[in-house]
């Protein structure tokens, strides 16, 4: 089987190739930090499956890469892994079209169960994952503040949660590699969405949103 690492941290790429390659059948065919160069890889190697993280430099995110390779290579599956909470992206990458989702403190346990389920056609969800969607449909609607920050699109939650790291509107334009004015163009679309009156109440936010998910 032939794997791409798609992930915009040196570190984490080398230790996936390490984990991988260290299974019998599996030949990591390339790596990528971002969206455009996975693409191009894709084209050239015709790899079977690619390891997508959320966060990725250049102008396209982990969810974007996902249903733009499922769009172009239908027959390369994706396997999204990610340190951001499952809640908020889960649903979106698998609606994407990823055949699985893990967290990324998990992965050195779960990497090679997902990709043996997705090799054999099914769906692989990590625990905590399956446990959060499960609940949601047992126990009902999310409460208000998380429908409303559901309600945000790939691109605008990627910025709402920068904006929660810290990020000032030129780091975010230069992570994402887009121009401040279309930045701010998502910041007032994010305002009008969760009913924020200005910046300031959009970074307090923001914030106080990031804290609350990395207690959980």
């Amino acid at each position: 089987m032939k794997i791409l690492i798609v992930d915009d941290h040196p570190v984490v790429r080398k230790g996936l190739r390490s984990i991988l390659e260290e299974s019998e059948g599996i030949k990591v065919c390339g790596e990528a930090e971002e969206g455009n160069v996975a693409l191009k890889i894709i084209k050239e190697q015709k790899p079977d499956l690619a390891i997508i993280d959320i966060q990725l430099k250049g102008n396209i995110n982990g969810i974007e890469l996902v249903r733009a390779i499922k769009e172009r290579y239908p027959r390369v599956n994706t396997l999204v892994m990610s340190v951001d909470d499952g809640s908020l992206y889960a649903e979106r990458a698998i609606r994407a079209g990823a055949r699985g989702y893990i967290a990324k403190e998990e992965a050195a346990g779960e990497i090679l169960k997902a990709i043996d389920a997705i090799c054999r056609g099914k769906m692989y969800l990590s625990s905590d994952v399956s446990n959060f969607i499960a609940g949601k449909y047992i126990v009902g609607a999310p409460s208000s503040p998380e429908l409303a920050v559901a309600n945000l699109s790939d691109r605008e939650l990627e910025i709402f949660q920068l904006i929660g790291r810290g990020y000032k509107r030129n780091e975010i334009a230069k992570k994402l590699n887009i121009n401040v004015n279309t930045i701010e163009s998502h910041r007032r679309k994010i305002r009008e969405k969760l009913n924020l009156k200005d910046s300031a109440e959009l970074t307090k936010t923001a914030v106080e949103w990031h804290s609350s998910m990395s207690m959980q």
